[in-house]
């Protein structure tokens, strides 16, 4: 039987309930990558710190098309339980681990054997290039474990279990974190050792999500062949876009790192680590992305738009609330974060300038985050590929080429932070007005999102 627990109450609780379970989740994840990154700087060779930065992008693009995977899986699951339909729920469940496992591991793939070439093309070389291939080859061929580990977490999330599907995470975090020190330090086995820990938390994250979905929700069910087909149809039609959409991320990172790489290793070792604090001091913002789209999915298919233009603006005071917070927290501790990490003059440079002038924009970030949710989960993803894309080619390339020419590696940092604010805005304006819109042509689940009869 379906609860479809977001379509009652206050949708302010419903946002911080989702936002804080998914977000403790995800400080714990990007949390241990920031670990792993400390761990690694007290070996004193900023090519390992230069080399994680590399391999990090590359394999950003595969974690990005995961996501979209995801996206589609969970909206469809979200928006068959708003409309009462636990069995077309549990259909588009098992579908989705499927399709999603079969693309990510045909993507590793590909990746794995052209992985140097890729490689250089980010502008990686000597030693920094060596050891991006060395943990490159490991973390690859086990993307298609991650990926089915967190879509499992995210159909645990789209029936409203954000608590469990926050565990799945949190234990996958704390075996990388147990495991980091050991490999890296005591084992000696440095960044091949970051690596390997990485493989079992993901592992880990699996086991326990699966657990979650099958044991306790018993979310997925038995499906043909023939209904796999069929559903292929709605899958693809949200995640070609959401994959899309989330390309456009690490395409304008590549773009970004290439244009830091001419500054030297130093510069991005310092792009590198604030890379990683960034993560962890806004896992509540990049968390926002996720914990809005069950809600809004579920109020959609209810017919409730009201309630999801109210979980927008709950979402939004959640955002700018947040981000102030934490802009006053990493000025602070700026200083810190530079002795902690051995940063050298270029690299503390950077770290600096980021922390004091540039973490208020991750506002628009996160307005750009709930705007793309909202699109998503309202099956119109198309709105977020066009916004997701036009940020980069509109925004950020021509501002990270400029000010790289004029301000250097500051440059680099500020033109990709700027280029988000004027996306933001329309983003979240589009948001409402297409909330406003469908609200006028309301009618049950559209046919293209309904089982169809065997």
């Amino acid at each position: 039987m379906t609860q479809a627990v977001f379509t009652r109450g206050s949708t302010l609780r419903h946002v911080l309930a989702m936002t804080g379970a998914s977000a403790t989740g995800l400080i714990a994840m990007f949390g241990v990558d920031l670990v792993d990154m400390y761990f690694l700087t007290l070996l004193d060779d900023h090519s390992l710190v230069a080399a994680v930065g590399y391999a990090g992008t590359l394999i950003y693009f595969l974690v990005s098309v995961s996501i979209g995977l995801q996206i589609a899986l969970g909206a469809l699951v979200a928006r068959a339980e708003g409309a009462h339909q636990r069995d077309l729920a549990g259909r588009y469940c098992s579908n989705g681990l499927v399709f999603n496992f079969a693309v990510s591991a045909l993507i590793s793939l590909v990746a794995w054997f052209f992985l140097r070439d890729l490689l250089m093309v980010l502008g990686a070389s000597g030693p920094a290039l060596e050891y991006a291939y060395s943990y490159g080859s490991i973390m690859l061929p086990n993307i298609p474990i991650m990926v089915l580990g967190m879509s499992a977490a995210t159909g645990v999330r789209a029936i409203g279990d954000a608590r469990r599907s926050m565990w799945a995470t949190l234990i996958g975090s704390g075996v990388n974190a147990v495991l980091d020190p050991l490999f890296i330090l005591t084992f000696g086995w440095g960044l091949e050792g970051a690596a390997a820990a990485s493989v079992l938390a993901r592992w880990a994250v699996l086991i326990v999500a699966w657990r979650a979905l099958y044991n306790i929700h018993r979310l997925p069910r038995r499906s043909s062949f023939k209904e796999f087909r069929a559903d292929l149809r709605p899958l693809l039609m949200i995640a070609g876009p959401a994959v899309l959409t989330n390309l456009a991320t690490p395409i304008g990172n590549s773009f970004v790192l290439r244009s830091m790489s001419q500054f030297g290793d130093a510069a991005v070792s310092g792009a590198a680590i604030q890379g990683r604090i960034s993560p962890v001091a806004f896992a509540a913002v990049f968390a926002l992305s996720g914990a809005v789209g069950p809600i809004i999915a579920q109020n959609a298919g209810a017919g409730l738009y009201n309630r999801v233009r109210q979980t927008l603006r709950s979402a939004l005071v959640f955002n700018a609330t947040y981000v102030l917070l934490v802009w006053g927290l990493l000025w602070l501790s700026s200083a810190w974060i530079v002795r902690a990490f051995s940063a050298e003059p270029m690299a503390a440079d950077l770290i600096l300038f980021y922390c004091h002038w540039l973490v208020w924009t991750f506002f628009f970030s996160g307005c750009l985050f709930i705007a793309n949710a909202s699109f998503n989960n309202l099956h119109y993803p198309h709105w977020a590929t066009a916004f997701n894309f036009a940020k980069v080619l509109l925004g950020v390339v021509p501002a990270v080429y400029f000010a790289a020419q004029w301000y250097g590696a500051r440059g680099v940092l500020a033109g990709e932070a700027l280029s988000t604010v004027l996306f933001g805005v329309l983003g979240v304006v589009a948001a409402f007005a297409l909330s406003a819109r469908l609200e006028r042509d309301y009618s049950p689940l559209p046919e293209a999102f309904v089982a169809p009869q065997n």
